[in-house]
């Protein structure tokens, strides 16, 4: 870790929260153990996620895909492991790319573990990720909090997750401990765990335990994951039917539209904010490394 100053952003998208540190040339170290403390919400700066901003072209999982997308999101999870994908975060880390002038209102790329990601920048501010297609494994798990179980819908969005529709919220507990499930072979390295309310003709709500972070305001793949598995229970699976199917998700952080076309592609939208910026004090990261 460098002594010299780290300039770092705060932003969020529908309340999920990053850290975001720029650096354009991958120059920064940033073990596990460092992005949890800059994560921490008492000791750090807090975040659910970090968000590392590098040129695509400086990072060796990201050189593949430079001539695609300039920059690429090295994703962190707030226990400080490194992550395929977060939606919430892309369009975070967007308007990042927007504020700092590297990108234009209007369309442009960023890749991601998940592969590179098609954004559009509003003028009403919102943001749409074209979120890639969901993989729909046969293979799910049933799912158990205070003696109730529910067997869920297995849908990968770059990430895994397991979707339960439930008939109260409250039953998911309080999420900031992962819910168990079983058969643990689905899911060997984990799983974001979402439950799901109606709240009207292709209108949901949810909660979400994210792996590596616990309960989250917000999880852009998950409610992507949870619109594609009610579309399947309500029988309106645009492979199907032919027509785009759009489903308002409610998280606690606010609401993401999200709509699936016939050809299987997924599209999010959603606000996305920057609300500060500073510099990590140098002598504080030295402590970390001690």
């Amino acid at each position: 870790m460098t002594t010299s100053q780290i300039a770092f952003l705060k932003g969020h998208g529908t309340e999920n929260d990053f850290v975001i540190v720029p650096d354009p040339d991958n120059a920064l170290d940033l073990p596990a153990p460092v992005v949890a403390r800059l994560c921490d919400r008492r000791a750090g700066i807090g975040g659910d996620g970090l968000l590392h901003v590098v040129r695509s072209g400086a990072h060796p999982e990201a050189k593949a895909m430079a001539q695609d997308a300039e920059w690429f999101m090295d994703y962190r999870n707030s226990d400080g492991s490194v992550a395929e994908m977060c939606g919430n975060g892309v369009r975070v880390f967007a308007r990042y790319l927007q504020r700092a002038g590297l990108v234009e209102e209007g369309d442009l790329a960023i890749a991601t573990r998940g592969g590179v990601k098609k954004v559009h920048l509003a003028k009403n501010g919102d943001v749409t990720v074209s979120m890639g297609r969901a993989l729909l494994p046969a293979d799910g798990v049933t799912v158990t909090v205070g003696g109730r179980d529910w067997e869920t819908r297995n849908v990968n969005m770059g990430n895994p997750h397991a979707v339960a529709f439930v008939e109260d919220l409250a039953h998911a507990g309080d999420l900031f401990t992962e819910p168990s499930f079983a058969p643990a072979a689905v899911y060997p390295d984990g799983v974001n765990i979402e439950f799901v309310v109606d709240r009207g003709p292709r209108h949901v709500a949810m909660r979400v335990h994210e792996r590596g972070s616990g309960e989250t305001r917000s999880c852009g793949t998950g409610a992507c994951a949870v619109a594609v598995a009610a579309a399947r229970r309500d029988q309106a699976d645009p492979a199907l039917t032919g027509e785009p199917v759009t489903y308002t998700v409610d998280l606690p952080g606010g609401s993401l539209v999200i709509t699936e076309h016939p050809d299987g592609g997924i599209e999010m939208t959603g606000p996305a904010v920057i609300v500060a910026e500073g510099k990590i004090d140098p002598a504080w990261l030295e402590t970390l490394n001690g």
